[in-house]
């Protein structure tokens, strides 16, 4: 069974290829301080080969629902401080995922009188959260030139953080729609600064970042995550093959540790290719050459193809490995899986978070 045989992913031995996704279950308390029973949550599922923590904002500019991480604050790195330490103890492996929300930021719950910062000043399309209820996302500000090296700086500290911490590596979010997406799509960057107009400069500030924190981390404990056919919330871009290749190439030359590529096993979803535009996973890992960890839908099976089609060296679940804390074994006895409670996914308490049963408990 092709999940469930070891892999190497930059310095690290993985004992199987099967990955828990970045999910943000919004169980971080009203500073955006880990709790507990979020270390209980993450302690559940070290049999996965790596454990990928939920999204973690870098900047007090980039907050959204309540309860979504952040690593911003000293007191926010000290709550991952007992998460990672209790999953090493337990066996596990974890990296943190770092992202900014860019035009997706919540103004309500932002410092007074700022703005969502993005690469231009060009809406979302969509609502977000709000203090007093869900409200139209705002027109974000325009990033000057010389605020950009700052959001670089964020990215590099955050990580610093995430590592002081004890996490193993750090995932850069590229994906989702959210500001480095903001500045590789033609449809939300329509800047003609060194940071628009061509690839080559929409794909700066992602460069940038990487080479910050690798600088922190090291090359071969950090990886990527993009999405090539996110469009949720209007985001577009005019050529999503010529971009993402683009992309996959560049990050083959900096020598990252490994790229996540969002694309979705199945048809007509926010993440699966629109009509007339192909595939694109198992052209980004030859483009990239590297290990390339899919997400989008996969089962069992469709996870143990990909793999041996080369579309892919491992597969990250997020539903799955939600309601099956341990996966990997019941994919080995071919066990039932337990259904996932969608209504507890973005908030609440140990409902729907801490309670499913493993297959011993069952």
């Amino acid at each position: 069974m092709e999940l469930l045989t070891p892999v190497r992913l930059g310095r690290f031995a993985l004992k199987n290829r099967i990955v828990m996704a970045p999910m943000q279950r919004a169980r971080n308390d009203a500073e955006r301080v880990p709790t507990a029973l979020m270390a209980q949550y993450y302690v559940q599922r070290v049999s996965m080969g790596l454990l990928i923590s939920e999204a973690t904002s870098v900047s007090p500019l980039s907050v959204g629902r309540p309860g979504a991480a952040a690593i911003f604050r000293p007191e926010q790195a000290e709550g991952w401080r007992h998460i990672a330490d209790a999953v090493h103890k337990a066996g596990g492996l974890m990296f943190q995922q770092l992202y900014h929300l860019g035009r997706k930021s919540d103004p309500s719950r932002m410092p007074p009188g700022q703005l969502p910062v993005a690469p231009s000043a060009i809406a979302p399309k969509g609502q977000v959260a709000g203090l007093n209820g869900p409200v139209e996302f705002a027109t974000p500000r325009a990033l000057e030139i010389d605020e950009i090296r700052g959001i670089v700086a964020q990215f590099r500290d955050a990580a610093a953080r995430a590592l002081d911490a004890g996490m193993d590596g750090i995932e850069l979010h590229g994906a989702n729609a959210y500001l480095v997406m903001q500045f590789l799509s033609d449809g939300t960057n329509r800047r003609t600064d060194r940071y628009g107009g061509s690839i080559e400069n929409r794909t700066r500030l992602l460069v940038e970042i990487v080479e910050a924190v690798a600088g922190v981390c090291g090359l071969d404990r950090l990886g990527v995550r993009l999405s090539p056919h996110s469009r949720g919330d209007g985001i577009v871009d005019s050529d999503p093959a010529a971009l993402y290749l683009h992309v996959a190439e560049t990050l083959r030359a900096l020598g990252i540790a490994y790229i996540h590529v969002i694309e979705s096993a199945k048809a007509d979803t926010p993440q699966s290719p629109p009509p007339g535009v192909r595939h694109l996973a198992a052209d980004m890992r030859r483009a990239f050459g590297g290990p390339v960890i899919v997400n989008g839908g996969y089962t069992l099976e469709s996870g143990n193809a990909a793999i041996a089609s080369g579309t892919a060296d491992l597969v990250s679940f997020a539903a799955l490995v939600i309601a099956n804390p341990d996966l990997p074994e019941r994919f080995r006895r071919a066990a039932p899986l337990n259904p996932p409670d969608r209504a507890t996914f973005y908030d609440g308490g140990a409902k729907g978070y801490i309670d499913y049963p493993a297959l011993a408990e069952s």
